[in-house]
């Protein structure tokens, strides 16, 4: 019988952990696989933003839809189902060559990359509420990290033939027996408690913005990013280079989550980190020396990847447990409508004279002085109420 989580004691996580880093190893290098074989399969190279497009509104959808999935099957069984659709949809990639058929495979993956992310972050934010953002900060760094070194894959295992594609599945068939023979503590499979729109409401206002400006400001670096470096000149051998800057910055800013926590409300951490993210930016169009760039990626990834996982947690905070997969569901639909967005409105600055710097800038401040307000109006309540 599978020991289950309670308020009183630590759940062992590094099943989880570690099915959801072998998942992203097996990610990082399909993302970047994706585009480079399209040619290799006969496919117009245009296809590859539709791809990236359709694949954040299955994104989307699954936010929405996942609950009802995870409270009859439980967190590990779940788990192990997106994986499998996850891999159906892999198959189908060398096998079908054709541009509807990836356009559909690409929906239904990000449908199950969804359910990944509600199972895991609601998994991992059950139990001791005092550990939770060490506990998230190890769920970012292990996607990151994950994803940084699935891009070592393009190298060494090439993007030509199925061998690119039997790694990808060997890497998620590992994390499935991971997931079904490692022994795990998870969260109590308990009736169906859906958040209703006045709960929803009723939830951290901040969280939510912080959840949407992630998704605003990480889809427009994943997206335009290479294209904002290359209309500098960098070349195309450093662009990697500099692309996993960022998120070698990201993961190296997840064990200070929370220390930082112990030390500033949450609403204030994510304004003193858009702060942070906003002097990045400036810091790359006051000086043009590559290692002061470098140094400001690097930065910028910091500020950039500590939003979500404080913003989550913020909104999860004092929440009954029934509750947390609703209400991951509602930060991971958030965090969507932003990194669906986010690309459509940094379009329209890559014609300004900074660029992706612009719009980064922008949307780093706004949100600054709007968490500052909120911390502000938040610890006036408090006040109020002693």
């Amino acid at each position: 019988m599978e020991k289950t989580i309670t308020a009183a004691q630590n759940a062992r996580i590094s099943v989880p952990v570690i099915a959801l880093s072998l998942y992203a190893v097996a990610s990082g290098y399909l993302m970047s696989l994706i585009p480079l074989m399209l040619p290799h399969y006969g496919l117009d190279a245009s296809l590859s933003s539709w791809l990236a497009s359709i694949f954040y509104a299955g994104l989307l959808v699954g936010a929405i839809g996942v609950e009802p999935i995870v409270s009859r099957f439980g967190h590990r069984n779940a788990f192990v189902l997106c994986l499998f659709v996850l891999m159906g949809t892999v198959i189908a990639l060398p096998t079908l060559n054709y541009a509807a058929a990836w356009l559909i495979a690409r929906f239904i993956a990000g449908v199950a990359v969804a359910g990944v992310f509600v199972i895991v972050e609601s998994w991992l934010l059950h139990g001791d509420e005092s550990n939770r953002a060490k506990r998230l900060g190890l769920y970012m760094g292990a996607l990151y990290g994950g994803s940084s070194l699935g891009q070592l894959g393009i190298g060494t295992i090439g993007v030509t033939g199925g061998v690119p594609f039997i790694a990808i599945l060997t890497l998620m068939l590992i994390a499935v027996f991971v997931l079904v023979f490692g022994e795990s503590d998870q969260p109590e499979s308990e009736e169906p408690a859906r958040l209703s729109f006045k709960q929803i409401a009723k939830l951290n206002h901040a969280a939510i913005i912080g959840c949407i400006v992630s998704g605003l400001t990480l889809g427009a670096i994943y997206g335009l990013m290479p294209l904002e470096l290359k209309q500098r000149g960098i070349n195309n051998s450093d662009i990697g280079g500099l692309m996993a800057l960022i998120i070698l910055g990201g993961m190296a800013v997840q064990p200070m989550v929370p220390w930082f926590s112990k030390f500033l409300g949450r609403t204030l951490l994510m304004a003193m980190f858009c702060m942070l993210g906003v002097a990045a930016v400036a810091a790359t169009v006051l000086n043009n020396d590559m290692g002061v760039f470098a140094v400001s990626l690097f930065v910028l990834g910091m500020a950039i990847f500590a939003l979500y996982p404080v913003a989550i947690n913020l909104g999860c905070d004092r929440l009954d447990a029934k509750y947390i997969v609703s209400a991951t569901q509602v930060m991971l639909f958030s965090y969507s409508i932003g990194s669906v967005s986010g690309p459509v409105i940094a379009d329209k600055f890559m014609t300004s004279q900074h660029g992706l710097m612009d719009y980064l800038f922008a949307s780093l401040l706004a949100t600054c002085i709007y968490m500052l307000f909120a911390s502000v109006k938040g610890k006036r309540q408090i006040m109020a109420g002693e």
